[in-house]
């Protein structure tokens, strides 16, 4: 990870760790680097938070200062930008979106021409320039200078591709939509409507503040008890920017990414279609689906946490399917990123062509109890190095055996440490996640509140 780069963009709270000056700085880089040998075209999306719009001003402005041209697509989906960015010869896109964080955070995705995650080497050079210690770019001159243009029409071509994709209508199925007042609110109700659902939409109203609050695949309660009290057949939650989807089966139960994973999988295997039948996880999916997968006979790769890691290593072995625990979950057949909204549509898919309800395809995983605790820490290396707390993980490791796991990391967006128990009850999981939290109070690496 870089300086302001991480696994998943430049990320922070707006105007304080992520500013203006930043926006304005990426846009005059990429407008530059894309410029050299033509009229770049740079495409933008964003998702609800107020910031958005601020961050959407200073690209543009930045972009256009360098010579290239600016595409606004408005708010709409990561996936979307990934989308238009490869299939209308963009030279790269932006998505700002800092995804399920609060809404008083943002950030800066940069995709790059063939719709994946800009590679490293790229973002390193931005990182030079915003901290004065490239060259200063040249400005535009005269008629070079770019323009800011309307792109509505690229997000409506998307949504049209996604109902392209259905195989069969969904007329009879009642389907509710938790759009977590983010990018999701301006496109899945009309894909559904489009196919044919009874569609019951929730969180459907942003107000610049309210994306991810209490709603979304971060809070999936909300949907589970309105799928519940609703009588629907299924309802499908997404995060802020539409990369994530968490599932509801018809009894207000949660189907995760790993359920997702399990529930794809094995239909695309029994067709023939699971390449290697091999699905890619990361290090946190669940030990019920490995258990479960191990019977129907698919294999697994495991991959570090982030759907960039799972999307290489897909890429590099031919693999179809991959994806996370937290909902995203790539099918490299239709996209190159995590895509909340086709994610739903693919569980629909076997839901139709199987004639099951989600809650008996998903009933084979037998899901272990699992805690996540996240500690914000001063340094997530050193405390993830310290000698004492990787004693207290190596001594919960040899408890647990073959009956759990536990797993201790940084995270990529945040200065915190994760820890995650795996047990064969909650109460195991709660001891030993405390005991390794104990030690790194102990040994001084919190941030005092």
């Amino acid at each position: 990870m870089g300086k302001y780069f991480g696994t998943d963009g430049f990320r922070g709270e707006a105007n304080e760790i992520l500013t203006v000056e930043h926006a304005f700085k990426v846009g005059r880089y990429l407008g530059w680097y894309y410029s050299q040998e033509h009229k770049a075209r740079i495409v933008i999306g964003k998702d609800t938070r107020r910031s958005s719009y601020m961050f959407e001003y200073a690209l543009a402005a930045g972009l256009t200062a360098s010579g290239a041209n600016a595409y606004l697509l408005h708010v709409t989906t990561t996936p979307s930008v990934s989308y238009v960015v490869r299939t209308e010869d963009f030279d790269c896109g932006i998505m700002i979106s800092a995804s399920h964080n609060p809404f008083y955070d943002n950030g800066i995705k940069i995709i790059n021409g063939k719709g994946h995650k800009m590679e490293a080497e790229v973002e390193e050079k931005i990182e030079k320039y915003i901290d004065g210690e490239s060259e200063e770019l040249p400005l535009a001159k005269k008629e070079n200078i770019g323009r800011t243009i309307d792109y509505a029409a690229g997000r409506n071509r998307y949504i049209g591709y996604l109902i392209s994709l259905a195989t069969r209508s969904f007329e009879g199925k009642r389907i509710g939509l938790d759009c977590s007042n983010g990018s999701a609110f301006a496109i899945a109700k009309s894909v559904y409507d489009a196919l044919g659902a009874k569609t019951y939409v929730i969180n459907c109203e942003p107000d610049g503040t309210n994306i991810n609050t209490n709603c979304g695949s971060t809070h999936i309660e909300v949907l589970q008890k309105y799928v519940k009290e609703k009588k629907l057949d299924a309802g499908f939650a997404f995060d802020g920017d539409a990369d994530r989807c968490i599932a509801v089966d018809e009894n207000g139960e949660v189907v995760d990414g790993d359920l997702i994973l399990y529930i794809c999988g094995k239909y695309l295997k029994e067709n023939g279609r699971l390449n290697g039948d091999t699905i890619v996880t990361t290090i946190m999916s669940n030990l019920g689906l490995y258990k479960a997968c191990d019977k129907a006979g698919i294999r697994y790769e495991k991959t570090a946490v982030g759907d960039k890691y799972v999307y290489e290593n897909m890429v590099r072995n031919n693999f179809c399917l991959g994806g996370e625990q937290s909902g995203h979950i790539i099918f490299s057949k239709h996209a190159t990123t995590g895509d909340g909204i086709l994610t739903s549509l693919m569980v629909m898919e076997v839901m139709l062509e199987k004639k099951m309800s989600l809650a008996k395809l998903a009933e084979p995983v037998k899901i272990y109890p699992q805690l996540l605790k996240n500690v914000r820490v001063v340094d997530k290396k050193t405390a993830r190095e310290n000698p004492e707390v990787m004693k207290a993980v190596d001594k919960v490791a040899e408890v647990l055996g073959d009956d759990g796991r536990i797993l201790v990391r940084e995270s990529g967006t945040e200065p915190v440490i994760r820890v995650m128990v795996e047990a064969s009850t909650d109460e195991l999981c709660a001891e030993y996640v405390s005991q390794v939290i104990d030690v790194i109070k102990a040994e001084g690496l919190v941030v005092e509140a």
